[in-house]
């Protein structure tokens, strides 16, 4: 999203769990977008609240995922706010072979990139194209 649209909007990446370190093969295909996500560490909603993030100051969430969707329902009950659902591929546990799930990877990533221009129009912060 930072990549996309820069500072235009506020974004912060929560789950229903942070338990889980951030996928090899998530950071790879990324990667190939220049977008960096090695050091991204998963938080949860709850984290996000303890670490000051009051639920009440964001516009929208995106679950991507039935159980994600359900947690920002029950959370933001009291909040107005948009919940979206984004029913996007999961690819973990995809592919026998590293370029069988590097694939489902990009279709993956590339859904999201998707949805986010469809939803938030074309990007508006480009990075400097080489000649």
């Amino acid at each position: 999203m930072k990549q996309l649209y820069g500072q235009r909007a506020y974004v912060q990446s929560a789950g229903v769990k942070n338990d889980m370190e951030i996928d090899g093969f998530s950071v790879a295909v990324c990667k190939e977008l220049g977008v960096e996500l090695s050091r991204h560490r998963s938080r949860s909603f709850e984290e996000m609240r303890e670490w000051g993030d009051d639920l009440s100051q964001f516009d929208l969430i995106v679950a991507l995922s039935p159980a994600s969707q359900r947690t920002a329902l029950e959370l933001t009950r009291f909040h107005h706010l948009d919940i979206e659902y984004w029913p996007i591929l999961d690819p973990t546990g995809l592919g026998e072979t590293r370029d069988a799930k590097l694939s489902a990877y990009r279709q993956a990533r590339d859904q999201i990139r998707d949805r986010m221009i469809a939803r938030f129009g074309p990007p508006t912060n480009l990075p400097d194209q080489e000649s």
